[in-house]
């Protein structure tokens, strides 16, 4: 069992065999149907991918943006920006500066995209 992950190669070896756990609990239809030894190796395994990732990859944390999920949920809803600006009863110039980062969200628009789009308080409270 390898104890640490030095180089891109040993990732992509970790993460077939990752990969290989995962699609046996897929074939067998669950986790539970890995023995004690196979659910811990994996867990050893995502813990070494994990840390290699976050620390030599960088690849986490992704910034989530407010805009970027005001963006989603405007393409999740089929909806123009026009259409948004008049659910939030506000002008689509002012909808369209903010989307486009060209102007800072103000407590109007964030209180219509939590109480119109179901935007998560908390979420909106710790990007502003």
């Amino acid at each position: 069992m390898i104890d640490k992950i030095r180089n891109e190669t040993q990732y992509k070896q970790v993460m077939t065999l990752i990969e290989g756990f995962i699609q046996k609990a897929t074939d067998a239809g669950g986790f539970n149907a890995l023995n004690e030894k196979e659910t811990e190796e994996l867990h050893k395994l995502t813990l070494l991918a994990e840390y290699y990732e976050d620390n030599v990859m960088n690849i986490m944390p992704l910034t989530v943006t407010i805009t970027a999920v005001v963006q989603q949920r405007i393409n999740e809803m089929n909806i123009t920006q026009g259409k948004l600006a008049e659910m939030f009863g506000m002008g689509s110039a002012k909808i369209s500066q903010i989307l486009n980062g060209k102007r800072q969200p103000d407590v109007p628009f964030l209180k219509a995209i939590h109480e119109k789009l179901g935007i998560d308080g908390n979420f909106i409270l710790d990007r502003v």
